[in-house]
């Protein structure tokens, strides 16, 4: 495995965003939404003429559980906000409409955060059936419609043609780029946006429950790159009833769970309990190599360490000299130090880790 390029402070869009999606007016006609660049003068800072707080070196993740009717973007803010954080980014966008995980780096976390966009993601979601909207969500226009409903046989039937790898078209309300330009921004000023199928992988989608005729609830275990709002539309078509996303909750990214997830409410009140004297806010940390999981660690010497933080390579030899080749973190005295490729008999770094600052508290470096 090699190691992505740095992130640094991240916003960008994940595939199974249901991202900035169109708003419309009595009169059908779209309207700008929140996330558009274009607004930011208008919006200002949603801060009025409060007085800037300085910034600290925070490091770590947050894993959110993110309400509904609020974006990715304002999430992020709100928690760097909170932590008076200096750098603040997350792992693969949440739309509005959504619930659930939204990991939330900060400070040299950021570093970490290709290796959490590229995990595995698990949803569960409402289908409701008989529309199709041009969003692929309930915030969108209804653009084709049927008085038909699909049975469960019906619909299990169908989900091997939706499950391992396969072919996917995505919404075009997404943040895939057009010759430059996001889809959703073409689409919004009334553009023919032809997006091209592209491979995603389906680990698992099970029908889960079905409380009446017009709604379906599911279960999705995928990829990078998929798109749960696709998943509904491209089901409609094919059952003949159209369909579209009515209710999304993310409950995995990565190595994060329902369990890591910290409500909004709780995490605001335990910041204001800190900012009182009164509990701390490493509490409300993961570890930056919680987003790790799944690459080997190789403890060092202080003396390796110093030559790995200036960005010196390091051989390996000796009996306790691993043999094998590829990505690993490495720690010293039980501190992250730094991610490093193993090739040729040396250590070489390729991130170098500054953890100074406010870290997870110690009792949150093993995970429930």
């Amino acid at each position: 495995m090699t190691i992505p390029p740095e992130t640094g402070t991240v916003d960008a869009p994940s595939a199974e965003s249901t991202a900035a999606k169109a708003i419309h007016s009595a009169d059908g006609r779209p309207l700008r939404d929140n996330n558009d660049p274009r607004n930011k003068q208008r919006q200002g800072n949603g801060q009025g003429n409060q007085p800037r707080r300085d910034r600290r070196d925070v490091h770590g993740w947050v894993v959110l559980d993110k309400p509904i009717g609020m974006t990715s973007t304002q999430a992020v803010a709100v928690v760097k906000r909170l932590f008076q954080a200096k750098r603040a980014g997350h792992a693969g966008t949440l739309d509005p409409l959504a619930s659930g995980g939204l990991p939330i780096a900060l400070g040299e976390a950021t570093k970490t955060v290709p290796f959490v966009m590229d995990g595995r993601k698990r949803y569960r979601f409402t289908v409701t059936w008989g529309e199709e909207r041009d969003t692929d969500d309930t915030e969108g226009r209804v653009v084709e419609t049927s008085d038909s409903r699909p049975g469960a046989a019906a619909i299990r039937a169908l989900l091997p043609q939706f499950t391992g790898r396969i072919e996917q078209t995505p919404p075009r309300y997404s943040a895939i780029k057009v010759q430059g330009e996001r889809a959703y921004d073409l689409a919004r000023d009334g553009e023919v946006v032809e997006l091209q199928p592209r491979p995603v992988e389906i680990h698992e989608l099970t029908l889960v429950d079905q409380p009446d005729t017009d709604h379906s609830v599911f279960e999705a275990e995928c990829g990078k790159g998929t798109y749960v709002r696709a998943l509904a539309r491209d089901m409609g078509r094919l059952l003949g009833c159209y369909g579209h996303i009515s209710a999304l909750r993310r409950t995995l990214v990565g190595p994060f769970t329902e369990n890591d997830m910290i409500p909004l409410e709780q995490l605001e009140a335990l910041c204001n309990r800190a900012a009182s004297g009164e509990g701390s806010l490493a509490d409300a940390l993961l570890p930056v190599e919680t987003a790790l999981d799944d690459i080997p660690a190789l403890a060092v010497t202080r003396a390796d360490a110093a030559r790995l933080h200036r960005g010196q390579a390091v051989l390996l030899r000796g009996r306790d000299a691993p043999n094998s080749s590829g990505t690993v973190y490495v720690t010293v005295a039980g501190r992250l130090l730094a991610l490093a490729e193993i090739g040729n008999g040396e250590l070489i770094p390729k991130r170098v880790f500054n953890l100074t600052g406010l870290t997870a508290s110690s009792g949150r470096n093993e995970r429930d």
